[in-house]
Parts: structure tokens; sequence; C-alpha cells
């Protein structure tokens, strides 16, 4: 993220990364972890985050993109990286070279890796993602016997190195969902066909984070966490599971203004103060993730007590009313967007409120947010 002189800042906890990493290994039992970096972390730093998993004892690490997965590589991370979302013209020398697992979900792209190891002349690793009912990506059940047989005859050339079969559920968040023991035996099937081709996987993985918290039986040889690692509740309904959330972010009070009654607030004076007030502007708006529709719906922690917004958010900047409580905030002040600390909005609280999940919320602070971390080795370090 790009440095500015607003104060406006992402605190990533690494101590909570590292806590919620053991907490899901706990969970996952005799399983290994596979911690999920994509999208940047989920917006925390894939680098940051990933080093500070694998020293809490994540064996692996999962991304989508081939670009993600070089980038930990050419940070220096050595555990293996897994990447499954790529385009059959995507760079898989570049993945083969940095010794990079490749998981494939098509025919076309089996042999996308196929042509890129035998130009490079090195062994790719690939993995199959399964498609056992989720209908998104990974390989169709009719397309599934053409693959193994392909796959079948470039593992006996030893142009590939198969690894792993792995899949993804479609109701994790729901424990009891029928749907997942349909995609549990359709899995198990699938690995079954694999085996009856003479391709022994060397691990299977299937659960995400609800499912390595919830559904034990679903755990195989591996887990496959994502939001968990970030300490947001996969299903916050049932439990928070001791998971400590890593994201905090704040802004610093750019001004603080007296406000006279019947005086409106904002673009299109959507509120007007019904008494004399005191307001204090944030500078962060929808430019920054705050959504717009959060409009006169949410609050900060600021000062010691809940401020509520008032008026429109705006491209840069929002508006909280202080009230007859403003003694002590002055310009320069710290104000929590949200957070995980007492008190403090959690993003849970902004999803409820644009009825969307918190994988959404911590993925949209952006543009002029500056990211810093605390713990682990990374305290003093911006990105």
């Amino acid at each position: 993220m790009k440095a500015n002189s607003g104060g406006t800042e992402l605190i990533v906890d690494l101590d909570a990364i590292a806590h919620n990493v053991r907490v899901l290994r706990e969970h996952a039992g005799g399983a290994a972890v596979m911690v999920v970096l994509k999208a940047d972390g989920y917006n925390h730093g894939a680098v940051e985050v990933g080093r500070a998993a694998v020293a809490a004892g994540a064996a692996e690490l999962g991304v989508t993109t081939v670009g993600e997965a070089v980038r930990l590589r050419a940070a220096g991370i050595t555990v293996p990286i897994l990447t499954w979302l790529n385009n059959s013209d995507a760079d898989f020398g570049a993945a083969i070279a940095a010794d990079i697992e490749i998981g494939v979900s098509s025919l076309d792209h089996l042999r996308a890796v196929e042509e890129a190891a035998r130009r490079l002349g090195t062994t790719a690793t690939v993995s199959l993602k399964v498609d056992t009912g989720l209908n998104r990506n990974g390989i169709a059940p009719d397309e599934y016997p053409d693959v193994l047989k392909v796959l079948r005859d470039l593992v006996d050339e030893q142009v590939v190195r198969f690894r792993a079969v792995f899949s993804h559920l479609a109701h994790a968040d729901e424990p009891g969902h029928p749907m997942l023991d349909v995609q549990r035996d359709r899995f198990v099937e699938a690995i079954a066909t694999a085996e009856e081709h003479g391709l022994e996987p060397e691990l299977v993985h299937l659960a995400n984070s609800a499912a390595t918290l919830t559904r034990p039986d679903l755990a195989f040889d591996m887990v496959r966490p994502g939001v968990a690692v970030y300490g947001l509740s996969p299903v916050p309904e049932i439990s928070d599971f001791g998971l400590r959330p890593a994201m905090t972010w704040q802004a610093r009070v750019m001004l603080v203004k007296r406000v006279a009654a019947g005086e409106g607030v904002s673009y299109g004076h959507q509120w007007i103060a019904p008494h004399d007030t005191t307001v204090a502007l944030i500078p962060a708006g929808y430019a920054d993730g705050v959504f717009r529709p959060l409009s006169g719906r949410f609050s900060v922690w600021l000062g010691g007590a809940s401020r509520p917004n008032v008026g429109r958010v705006c491209m840069d900047q929002f508006v909280v009313d202080l009230g007859d409580n403003a003694a002590g905030v002055t310009a320069g002040d710290t104000a929590i967007l949200f957070g995980g600390g007492p008190n403090e909005p959690h993003a849970q609280d902004w999803a409820d409120l644009l009825d969307t999940i918190h994988y959404e919320i911590v993925c949209s602070p952006r543009g002029r947010v500056v990211r810093r971390y605390i713990g682990g080795d990374e305290a003093a370090g911006d990105n």
C-alpha cells in the first residue's frame, strides 16, 4: 500500500496471525495446515502474514495466481506453495522455475503445464482440483477421466509430479448441511478413481476455515483455512473460536469544530444538527474503502467512546458527532474504524450493516491507506 500524509492506516498484528494459526492447528488434529494468502493475504499483506504463519507452524501456503505464488518465493519463503486459479495461458514456466505446485482444473490447464515443463526441461508439480459440487473452479466430472489418462502418461514420462487431489466446499459455513456429506463422498470417489489409474496422491485436502473449525471428519491430510487465519470467524453465529482479529483500521482526526443547531452536515444535508454540537472530521472515504452506503449508520471508537457518523460518507472523508462528550478529543487523535479490541467496531459490524460478509470488509481498505505491522519480526515495517 502507498504511503500518505493523511494518517489513515491499517495495523496488522502478526502475533494475532500466529495465535490464529495455532488455534487452527489444534482444530486440525493430525492434519497439516495450509494457510491461504490469496488477494495479498486478504489485504493483510501476503509476504508478512506468510512468514508469521510459517513461523507458527503452517506447513504450506496457498494462493490463487502464479504471480502471487512467485512473489512469496521471491521473498524467501521456502515451504510448499500451491496456486489454483489461472488461465491456460498463465506463466506456468515461472511457476515451475520457482518450484510452485500448480492446481489444474481442466485438461487445457494440464496441457499448458505440460508445454511449459517440456519447454523448460523441468518436472512440474501438479495437483488436481476436482469439482465436487461447488460448480465453480475445478475439473468437471465428465472431463475427469480424460485428465487422469493424460496425467498418467505425463507422470510416466516424468514431465510432471502428481502431488495432491483437492476440492472446495459450497456449504462449509452451515456445518450440518447435507451437501457437505455429498461433497465428502464425491471427493473420496475422485481419489479412488485417481488411484484406479495408478495415480496415488501424496496428500488430499478439502476443508476450509469453517470445516476446519466445525467438521473434523473433513480434515483428511491437510486443511486449507483462509479467513480464520486473519481472526475472523467463518461462522460467527456459532463462535469466535478464540480467534483474534489481526486488522485494525484507524485514522487520525483532521479537524474538530462546532456546528450550530439547525445546520446541515456533508453533501445533501442528510443530517441536521438537532442542537449545538461538536463534530470531528475523519480523513477516510469511499475512495479508501469506507462504503458510502454506511452513511449515517456506523460509528467509530474515538476518545474512549463510540461516535456516530453523521451526514454522507464522501470520497475522502466523513464526519462523526461528538455531542456533549467532546472533551479531550482534538485534531490528531486516533479514531478506530474497525478492529478487534474491547468496545471497538468489528469488521462483522460493517458486514451486518451492508448485508455482506467480513471477507469483503477487510479486503476493502485501499488507495491512500498505509499498512503497518506490529508483533512478530515486522513491527517497524510498512508495505
